[in-house]
């Protein structure tokens, strides 16, 4: 197995390099539309239940299925064959455990966000688009450390 790793680390680094900017991209994309959700039924007089709000639900689902969801699988499995690729990761090294603890906080993320989608479909969200605005936030603290992490090596 190591064999294979090896010899096809590039293309295993490029793929997961596809796969987390599809995750990336989904992960800053979905909180924004929880914004524009909880405002047009708050502010807008958007009704819950009308043809835009089932829009917003619509687009919710698919960006977390259809993008998120995969974007987010594929990351880990690229990234995990990367960590077992021989003479890859050092691990007496601080960085592969600040990406290792910022990559865990970005699945948490993945995973609060399916939390307040299905809350949003449901009726049950009480947030602010506020809230939601900080929460967008916080994906960019990830990567911040992943990418300093990766490409520093401190």
């Amino acid at each position: 197995m190591t064999d294979f790793l090896s010899t096809w680390y590039l293309w295993i680094k490029a793929l997961h390099v596809m796969a987390i900017i599809t995750w990336m991209a989904a992960l800053f994309y979905l909180p924004r539309l929880y914004v524009y959700h909880v405002e047009g039924l708050n502010k807008a007089g958007m009704k819950r239940d009308s043809d835009q709000e089932l829009l917003f639900r619509h687009q919710e689902r698919l960006l977390l299925k259809a993008i998120m969801n995969p974007g987010m699988i594929a990351s880990w499995l690229f990234g995990l064959m990367l960590v077992f690729t021989p003479g890859i990761v050092d691990w007496s090294s601080i960085w592969p455990w600040t990406k290792a603890a910022a990559v865990l906080g970005m699945t948490w993320f993945h995973m609060w966000c399916a939390k307040e989608r299905k809350a949003l479909a449901e009726g049950r969200a009480n947030r602010s688009g506020r809230y939601y605005r900080m929460m967008n936030e916080i994906p960019t603290i990830f990567m911040i450390v992943i990418v300093a992490s990766v490409i520093v090596k401190f």
